[in-house]
């Protein structure tokens, strides 16, 4: 059966980062990839950009990239924006049999316990933490910083590979080949200070950036839909 892979996040903005991760779990897991921006998360700040804007240039990161495609159906939401709300609506969408993987990243997972019902995650997806190179994300590693999450995670823990085989409640772990230099909060800086950034977001995307005045210390102008 067909894997979708959820990936989401504030993206604020998006960046090459961003998509080197997507691109790399679509290619190893033979899976789609689907970017959820988040409306309200409620473990950061406020954005900066807002969620049309977000998701716009998002579209533009995706646009003629086979196997990545952006969800928007957080955007509606009244209030905080929980995952397990959005695991939980798209199982009922997707059905019982359908694997379903939420895709985050190594330091979330260090903080998962802090999530709005973060066991009850498992009951509707698989969870793939993705690890930078050099990084630790090993069962004493991850015990020792976040014991409660590896208490959940390590009876749960399989190959990436394995977790189509079932539609949910696995753990695993993917490590990326290669170091991303990327950040959204360095490039946001980056923008605001004038260095150089263009290189690290999609021509599109620095083009909006630009046209919109977006991070640059001065009001953004508003977005079409």
């Amino acid at each position: 059966m067909s894997l979708r892979v959820y990936y989401g996040g504030t993206f604020d903005p998006v960046h090459a980062g961003h998509l080197a991760v997507a691109c790399a779990v679509r290619d190893a897991l033979d899976a789609e990839v689907r970017l959820l921006p988040a409306a309200d998360p409620p473990h950061k700040d406020a954005t900066h950009a807002d969620a049309v804007q977000r998701a716009r240039m998002l579209d533009l990161a995706v646009a003629g990239e086979p196997g990545l495609k952006v969800d928007r159906r957080e955007l509606g939401r009244d209030g905080p924006s929980y995952t397990v709300d959005t695991l939980r609506e798209l199982r009922a969408e997707l059905g019982a049999q359908a694997p379903i993987v939420w895709m985050l990243g190594g330091d979330s997972l260090l903080q998962l316990h802090g999530w709005h019902r973060w066991r009850e995650l498992f009951e509707y997806a698989h969870i793939l933490a993705v690890a930078r190179p050099g990084s630790r994300l090993d069962a004493d590693a991850i015990a020792a910083e976040a014991p409660q999450v590896q208490a959940e995670i390590g009876p749960r823990w399989r190959p990436a590979e394995t977790l189509r085989s079932t539609p949910a409640g696995g753990f695993a772990v993917f490590t990326l080949v290669q170091q991303r230099p990327e950040s959204s909060t360095e490039l946001r800086r980056r923008i605001a200070a004038g260095e150089p950034w263009r290189d690290w977001v999609p021509a599109t995307v620095a083009e909006y950036i630009s046209r919109h005045d977006l991070y640059a210390g001065r009001e953004p102008a508003s977005a079409p839909l």
